[in-house]
């Protein structure tokens, strides 16, 4: 597939009983360090699963991150999983998600799909973020350190 092309988007109601109901799922968080460490992460422990954790871009320069494929085929190798592997790509609202699913894509992996809405989507009437749309609106579990 070409540059641009991948799974499509998935609803974050639609991503909670594909990572439950497939164990090969998978779900990598392509947001920052700083994201992760203070807005807080999905929590897949009720499904005995983890978050894959690789920067798209690192804070603060948001430099894309060259290692970001190599540290995903590790990851999948890893785990002994293919590259059929169902992936679901998540940043803060959808943005750099389906960029991260698309350079999957590219590379090999066929079911790369952007997690639509992200882990606090987009920004509501007050300008706050975490209530209209994604994984945080949609009540899915999540932590926060």
């Amino acid at each position: 597939m070409a540059l641009g092309s991948y799974g499509g988007d998935v609803g974050v109601a639609d991503v909670w009983p594909r990572l439950r109901d497939d164990p090969s799922a998978l779900l990598v968080d392509v947001r920052t360090r700083a994201e992760w460490s203070f807005v807080g992460l999905p929590d897949l422990g009720s499904i005995g699963k983890q978050p894959i954790l690789i920067e798209w871009q690192s804070y603060p320069s948001m430099a894309m991150n060259d290692a970001f494929v190599p540290a995903l085929e590790a990851e999948v190798e890893r785990r002994g999983l293919s590259r059929d592997v169902p992936l679901f790509f998540l940043c803060r609202s959808g943005g750099r998600s389906q960029g991260a699913a698309m350079a999957a894509t590219a590379h090999g992996f066929t079911a790369a799909y952007n997690v639509a809405g992200g882990f606090e989507g987009p920004v509501d009437a007050d300008g706050h973020r975490g209530t209209v749309l994604g994984w945080k609106a949609a009540g899915l579990p999540w932590s926060q350190s």
